[in-house]
């Protein structure tokens, strides 16, 4: 990372009050994004990748939820901002692809129009160049003969071009971040390419900073700077993707890895799987919360780890387990 941080996140905590108890979704979460840099934030549902993300845009506020710590963006506190401050700030400097477009976009309003609402918004500008921009963004992410398409409703697209519509809406004031939580889910394999190769043209050519919310290693591995892997509402490691993919530290991130195949070493006869299933938030594992489901589960355990540097060649590269280094390197599969 170059310069400061665009954004940087510190003992962020999210919790929510339901009628079964306190569900803590997020515990203790810390990140940083810098500028023009692309970090994935990986881990299996309901670890709290979104909780996260839609936090730091401002959509979890509610009589309901408790919201602890820091997150600064440009120099803004998001935490402790006033819903006037984040509406400023959301959607204009800091725009969000959410996972399903077809529930996110408006079926009752033609696609252009949806675009033309949200320069207006935040933009002093007349109606006719609202709708010339939003035409050019349908054009810069693909969308065929992009001046009719502005005057099709949503349901007229696929679910390719719905998501390349929810980009345009996204990039249509010019963010300086964009989160885009899951941006493939639900599209075949051809498209996910697609929209994958959109985000990294976006990236290089404009030098949008991405935080992009996977659970798809192969995913990440195509356009991620660094990667943070998520467990039961913690980051559990963090580094860059080489130190992630080649040399990750953590049992979970093991475990992740080990499930993808892999071109590089001989055709396993079973790929490797995590036992269990994740805890339940109500009441997460006492220490480590991977502790349960780790085969290297020791008496250290059930006090909680930090996310630390435990490697002094790779200062950045951060991980919460106990295990000694030198144990990691014999029981890495």
């Amino acid at each position: 990372m170059s310069g400061n941080p665009l954004l940087e996140v510190s003992d962020l905590a999210v919790s929510f009050n339901t009628e079964e108890g306190l569900v803590q979704a997020v515990d203790d979460v810390d990140l940083q994004v810098g500028p023009g840099e692309v970090l994935a934030v990986v881990g299996e549902s309901g670890s709290g990748k979104s909780v996260t993300a839609m936090t730091l845009m401002g959509l979890t506020r509610g009589p309901n939820t408790t919201i602890a710590g820091r997150a600064s963006f440009e120099g803004v506190e998001l935490v402790a901002a006033s819903d006037e401050e984040l509406r400023g700030i959301r959607g204009n400097r800091m725009s969000m692809i959410f996972q399903d477009p077809m529930s996110s976009l408006d079926p009752v309003y033609r696609v252009g129009e949806q675009i033309v609402e949200q320069i207006r918004a935040h933009r002093d500008v007349p109606k006719d160049e609202a709708r010339r921009r939003a035409i050019e963004l349908l054009d810069a992410v693909g969308i065929p003969d992009a001046t009719t398409r502005a005057d099709s409703y949503p349901h007229e697209f696929s679910g390719g071009m719905r998501q390349r519509v929810m980009i345009a809406m996204a990039l249509s004031l010019e963010p300086s971040l964009l989160i885009a939580d899951e941006p493939t889910t639900a599209l075949d394999v051809t498209i996910q390419a697609q929209v994958v190769d959109l985000l990294r043209q976006l990236n290089q050519s404009r030098g949008l900073s991405i935080v992009l919310i996977s659970h798809d290693i192969g995913l990440v591995a195509e356009v991620a700077d660094r990667v943070a892997v998520m467990y039961a509402g913690r980051i559990v490691e963090q580094g860059s993707l080489d130190e992630i993919f080649y040399d990750p530290q953590h049992p979970y991130t093991w475990g992740l890895l080990g499930s993808l195949t892999r071109i590089d070493r001989p055709r396993p006869r079973r790929l490797l799987q995590i036992p269990g299933a994740p805890p339940s938030l109500l009441s997460p594992p006492q220490g480590c919360h991977f502790r349960p489901r780790c085969p290297h589960a020791f008496e250290r355990c059930p006090q909680t780890p930090g996310l630390e540097a435990r490697l002094p060649q790779a200062p950045r590269h951060l991980d919460r387990c106990w295990l000694e280094s030198e144990a990691k390197q014999e029981l890495q599969p």
